[in-house]
Order: structure tokens, then sequence, then C-alpha cells
């Protein structure tokens, strides 16, 4: 028996020198490890590596969502290989790894919003256990993203003489999309928050509903996705949402329900026509003016009236069901882009009108029996901007009490953002100058005569109201609390892509989203700035080249931003002239 151990140990031994010997001759041509979103701090003095067990265990306590983290992580670590587009040049050192131990301070923490994500990773050289520690759960499914990024090749080896601490910069880090236009499957809402883990984003705010469709399953008010989705094949039953939340929470991403309303909520005549105004009309009626149109967009007909008590008993259901099947403690109520003609077009509007009301008076009302509701339900409430803002139709600041209002911005970039926290609320920067992931395609608009045009014209932004194209780069640079004092920059909790589906489906969803959010994730996580304070979108550029290719390796439909050429050949595609 001893010399059988002795030949097996000799044997394990040869093994293991001449793998060493092959990965080095394979590393010859190599530079350094990338890690997305960049770590606030990484040190890795030695430029060293050593082979990952065959035996590696990661052990950590027992907690539902950690542990399943914890082996989603060891497939991935085992299983992926990943070969880098270029190889990190690494010295190989011994042992191999065998462990990593995470221990975690505040096993049962929430994932609420403001969680604490922090983590410190260390992985020594010259031993075989590496350490992860965090306050949280949550912290410690970030520091295993971090690790595994840190995993590669074929045999697969791992950073040593690495030391991580990490936490992000801003507490929502977030990705807007809208199953209302178009419906999207489960699995692309799986397989879309998931890349968010992997980007260590947190929130995936789900605008479900809208007036084009209402797929969402309501147990009190069935009718309204019966008869106001696409059909029952494109719809979300409860046990979808479960789904859906429960893998948010095994990947650390909170799952935000968004309800719009009053506005954006003519799916809901299908069930109640006689609580929505101008439902089923054309939008924009011929021979009127713009500022007289019923909705901004096609399909996008229908209020809900405020004025009528009926309103209230169904909202007051959904509110109500939506609460139960989701346990994010804020609730999106939407409250954006009411237009004037929608309402006017209802006689008993017409009446309250002719008797020296406003409209802003009607949306006052509506939010002063809404909010309340939602607040006694113990929810934060976050509304779109356009409810305290809106140059036409907006309610008074009392009516929105800072301690239980968020209020999300998408206008005018930072002066929205800068009238918000001025106003003394917290905000979510989602400007459509820089966030917004849908334009630059052009508008789905039929008969539209603005591509009608004499060759050598003009053609303006091509058609998309918020064109041109947001590129990775104008994401990554863009500053979320540009202008803003100090005290204010502290009531931006953060910032969300948004991904509205007009020209969107599961289709092309992966190569919309990725890897452009990807750079809102790291700007959000670690900034956009090296310790000198100067922008470093020139050196993110080769590590979010390498990253994108480590998304598609994982599943994740990502669109190139380079040739390969330019990876391989690191600066070689940079311009050294200023255009600006």
């Amino acid at each position: 028996m001893g010399t059988k151990k002795t030949s097996d140990r000799l044997n394990s031994a040869i093994i293991f020198v001449t793998i060493i010997c092959q990965v080095w001759v394979s590393l010859a041509k190599l530079s350094g490890i990338n890690v997305w979103p960049q770590p606030r701090l990484m040190s890795w003095p030695q430029r060293q590596a050593t082979l990952i067990s065959p035996n590696f265990i990661i052990t950590s306590p027992e907690h539902p969502y950690l542990s399943s983290a914890v082996n989603r992580y060891l497939n991935l670590i085992k299983n992926e290989q990943y070969q880098p587009q270029v190889t990190p040049s690494v010295n190989i050192t011994t042992p191999p790894l065998l462990t990593l131990s995470i221990s975690v301070e505040n096993l049962f923490t929430p994932l609420h919003h403001g969680v604490d994500e922090s983590y410190t990773l260390t992985i020594p050289a010259n031993l075989s256990m590496a350490n992860l520690t965090a306050q949280t759960v949550w912290g410690a499914m970030r520091g295993l993203e971090t690790f595994s990024q840190l995993v590669w090749g074929k045999p697969s080896l791992v950073a040593v003489g690495l030391y991580v601490w990490d936490s992000p910069l801003f507490p929502h880090r977030g990705l807007m999309l809208d199953t209302s236009r178009n419906y999207y499957g489960v699995d692309d809402i799986l397989r879309t928050i998931a890349a968010m883990s992997s980007n260590k984003m947190n929130v995936f705010h789900w605008h479900i509903t809208d007036s084009h469709s209402f797929p969402l399953v309501i147990p009190s008010e069935p009718d309204l996705a019966a008869k106001g989705s696409y059909g029952p094949q494109m719809q979300y039953s409860p046990d979808d949402v479960k789904n859906i939340v429960q893998f948010g929470l095994a990947h650390g991403v909170r799952v935000l329900p968004e309800i719009d309303s009053p506005g954006h909520t003519g799916s809901w005549a299908e069930a109640y026509p006689e609580i929505v105004t101008c439902a089923n009309m054309f939008w924009w009626p011929a021979q009127t003016e713009w500022a007289d149109r019923l909705a901004s967009e096609p399909g996008g007909t229908g209020h809900l009236n405020p004025l009528n008590p009926k309103t209230y008993q169904v909202l007051k259901n959904v509110i109500t069901d939506v609460v139960n099947l989701f346990p994010e403690p804020f609730y999106h109520a939407g409250a954006d882009e009411i237009i004037p003609g929608c309402w006017k077009a209802d006689p008993t509007i017409q009446s309250f009108l002719s008797k020296g009301g406003s409209l802003s008076q009607v949306l006052e009302k509506f939010v002063n029996i809404t909010l309340p509701f939602i607040v006694s339900l113990n929810r934060t409430v976050v509304y779109w901007e356009d409810v305290l803002l809106d140059d036409l139709v907006k309610v008074d600041s009392s009516f929105l009490p800072p301690q239980h209002t968020i209020l999300q911005t998408w206008n005018n970039g930072p002066n929205n953002t800068k009238r918000i926290v001025k106003a003394g609320y917290r905000a979510i920067v989602s400007s459509s100058e820089f966030y917004y992931l849908d334009c630059g395609h052009g508008d789905f608009l039929g008969n539209d005569s603005q591509y009608d045009q004499p060759a050598g014209s003009s053609p303006g932004n091509g058609g998309s109201w918020c064109g041109p194209f947001k590129t990775w780069q104008t994401i990554y640079n863009y500053d979320i609390t540009y202008g803003l004092s100090g005290e204010e920059a502290k009531l931006v909790v953060g910032g969300e892509v948004a991904l509205w589906s007009e020209q969107a489906d599961p289709t092309v969803v992966d190569a919309r989203l990725w890897p452009r959010t990807s750079a809102m994730a790291e700007a959000l996580w670690s900034g956009n700035r090296d310790e000198t304070g100067k922008k470093r979108y020139s050196e993110a550029t080769d590590r979010l080249n390498e990253w994108r290719y480590r998304m598609v390796s994982r599943g994740i439909g990502a669109e190139p931003i380079q040739p390969i050429w330019c990876i391989r050949n690191p600066g070689m595609c940079n311009t050294l002239h200023p255009f600006v």
C-alpha cells in the first residue's frame, strides 16, 4: 500500500510539472488579468498564478441564496476554461489552489436598497487556500464573481499573490426592461438577470405593463391580462414572477416592479373601458396640432380616469397583488407622460375643467389617493420625474413626501437631476441622452415622410427622438452627479440604463443591452476615472473588449465593440488626436 501511494504521488508530481511547462510555453506572449467592473483596489505585484486543483472546493456558511451562488460559481470555475483573447503573462507557482474559504459577518441581512456589498479577497502565493470575507452574502456574491474572472485557461489557472478590496460607489445599479410593447419570455429575463449579476448590477427594473399590453396576471383582477395581454402565451403568471424573483435573489439582483399609471394604461381598457380615457383612439388625429395629440406614440392612448371612483377599486387590487408578488421594498408607480388631450377627451374631466379645475389637480387627486396607499403597504414609491417636473401636468411637491418618494430622471441630462435633488428628493438617473439603449435605431412610425428626403439632405437624428445611438463610451463617460454639490450628490442613489421595446424583442435583446450596459456597471461600481482623476475610457477599451468575449462564452449575445485585431494589438486602435 505504501509503495503504491508513493508511486501515485510521484506520478501526480510529474503530471503537475508537465502541465506547468505546457502552460509556461503557452504564456510567451501574454499581459495582465482582467476584472469587470474594475475593483476599487486590486494589488497583484508579482503577476503570479497557480493551477486550480482538480479537487478545488468552496467552503461557506449555509444560506439559501449564498449556497446556490457557491454551487453555481464552483461549476463555472471548474468548467468555464475561458481562453482570453490576450492571455495574462504570469509566473507559475505551487501548490495548486485547493480551497476558497468564504466568511460572512451578517448572514441574514436582506437584499434591500443600500445593503453592504463590500468584500475582501485574498489569494496568497504558495498556499492552497484563498479567503473571501464580506459583511453580507450579497457582498460575498460580488467577490465570487471577481474570483471567477481571475480564473482562465485550460488547464485552469488563477491569479495568486493578489489582494482585492471592493465596494460600489452607488447602491442602485440598474437595468430597465419594457415587456409591454414586445414580450420577453421568462428565460430571456433570467438570462438578463444573470448577465447583470456578472456585471455586479443589483436592480432589475421591470416595466411590466403599458398601453400596448398588460402581460402580468393579477390574481384579484385576472381579466387585465386575459383581455389586455397579447395572448395566453405572452403572460407572466404568479409562478413566473416567483421564479424570476427567486432567481434574482440567488444572483444578488432585486426585482423592482413598475405598473405605470395613470398614463400608459390603454391596455387596461380591454377589461375596464369605463375607467380609461381616450382608449383605442388614433394617437394623433389628422388636422390636429401636436399639442392636441392623444398619445406620444402609436398604441399609447389611454389614461386611467382619476375622477372615476372605480379606478381606485381596480388599481388598489393591482397594487396589493403586485406588492404580494414582489418582496422588493420599492414600488415604481410610473406617473410619466400625462398627455392633456387624452384626459380632455373624457366628459367627466371636461366638466371638471369647465368649473375651473386643472389637469394638474386631476393628477394631484390621483397621487393623493394612491401614494399613501402604496406607503401603507410598506413600500417606497418611485416615480418618473414628470410627476414633479412636467411643463404642463404635474403635482405640487407637498403631495410627494421626500421620505417616501424617489424620482427617476430621463430628460435634460444633469439639469433635471439637479432640479430633483435640489428639491430634496432622492434621484435615480436614467438620462435619455446617455442611458437610453433603444435610441438611434430610427422610429417605428409607418407612413413616415421624414425618411423621404431629397438626396444630399441632412438625416438629422435619423428619425429617433433620442438619437444618436448611445455608444459604450458615451455611457461610460457620463458622470451622474455632474454639477452637484457634495450634499446634493448624496441624494443620487444611482442609475439605470433603459431599453424600451418598440423595436426590441428577444431576438436582439442581448446585443442591445451588452456590453453597453457593462459600461454603466463599471462607472457606477468603481467610477470612470483613474487614481489621478483622469477619465479611463482609453484603458477601459481593452478590458471591455476582453469582458465582452467572456460574456459571449457565458451565453450572453453581447455585440462586439472592435475587431479582434484591436484587442490583440492593444492601443493600436486608439486615436491620439482629440476631436473636441
